[in-house]
């Protein structure tokens, strides 16, 4: 920030001496030191703060996408368990047909009601395809 060399320290203090005098210098050297070194410490905690600060909205940032992420193969699953409901349902109604129609066959001259007895006990496919619970709400970054 300044470029001050050992001639101008130098230039400083002999100045400093001359002005102050010899009995307020160390006195004055000791306040000025305080102050530089209170100034210091504040512009590292100013410096700290803005590194926390960039620190947290890179984490934001990668809540984020993460959060998107889940969400993208959610919707995925989620299509996937629809579509396997689909053709499971597929299934179940050819099976039903299948049967009915073998029972169909199996007693054409039967009355009817050992018709309905044998169309009764058609097959159904089951996949064992659970609705999924909902996911558990996930805690955000208070900021």
């Amino acid at each position: 920030m300044f470029d001050v060399g050992f001639s101008e320290l130098v230039v400083i203090a002999l100045v400093a001496l001359i002005v102050i005098g010899p009995e307020r210098l160390p006195r004055v050297a000791r306040t000025l030191g305080a102050l530089l070194g209170r100034a210091q410490r504040y512009v590292n905690d100013v410096k700290a703060d803005i590194q926390r600060e960039v620190n947290l909205d890179e984490l934001k940032d990668i809540q984020s996408s993460f959060h998107d992420a889940a969400k993208s193969i959610e919707q995925s699953v989620t299509q996937v368990e629809q579509e396997l409901h689909a053709a499971g349902a597929s299934l179940n109604s050819s099976v039903s047909a299948a049967a009915d129609g073998a029972a169909q066959t199996a007693a054409p001259a039967a009355s009817a009601p050992a018709h309905e007895e044998a169309a009764a006990p058609a097959a159904q496919l089951d996949l064992g395809l659970e609705a999924t619970p909902a996911a558990a709400p996930r805690p955000t970054a208070k900021g």
